[in-house]
């Protein structure tokens, strides 16, 4: 088994090497990374065809820009915040996705949900459920729990203030936790 520091030195020769615009290790940096940049991509557009259009746009990107690229954070890392802007500009074009608004939430909604049994939720259902929930939510939870990033990142990509990414994630999640409720429950009364 390849330990972690080979890997990263491995890439780190590729990165060189692509800068230098060798087009066999542009396609081994590819190969490498398309997967997980699309499955990001994916998971914002929620489109097969566009989340493929982006990735060749963002490599592509990601090559010309190469020089900018200084190694502060993995080159994995650089990548993913290049497919996730990407992606984001792409929805807004699409018209499908506006900044979030600050709404008033009344009291009552805010209450602790009844406890969900964690153990018996598959992480498809998860996702499925994160899936359904609206632009926004699905955003915020997508980039936070899927994709990692903390709040600070997250209002940096999406130009929110701090305070906006912690109220929409804290109502996400409320969200997120109140359809999973509604639909173990479900399945705990009609049967599987």
């Amino acid at each position: 088994m390849i330990s972690l520091e080979s890997q990263k030195t491995h890439i780190n020769q590729l990165i060189k090497r692509c800068k230098s615009n060798d087009s066999n290790a542009q396609m081994q940096v590819y190969k490498s990374y398309y997967k997980a940049m699309y499955n990001s991509a994916f998971r914002i557009l929620k489109d097969e065809f566009e989340a493929e259009d982006l990735m060749q746009e963002a490599f592509l990107t990601a090559f010309t820009k190469l020089h900018t690229f200084k190694g502060e954070v993995t080159f994995g890392a650089w990548l993913k915040r290049i497919v996730i802007n990407k992606s984001l500009t792409q929805l807004k074009k699409n018209n499908r996705y506006d900044e979030v608004k600050m709404e008033v939430i009344p009291n009552y909604e805010t209450e602790e949900i009844t406890n969900i049994d964690y153990s018996s939720l598959e992480a498809k259902k998860v996702l499925s459920t994160i899936n359904n929930l609206k632009d926004n939510y699905r955003i915020v939870l997508t980039l936070n729990l899927i994709e990692g990033y903390d709040y600070e990142e997250i209002a940096q990509i999406l130009n929110y203030s701090n305070e906006n990414v912690r109220t929409t994630i804290s109502r996400a999640k409320k969200k997120l936790k109140q359809v999973l409720l509604v639909n173990t429950n479900k399945t705990q009364v009609y049967g599987r």
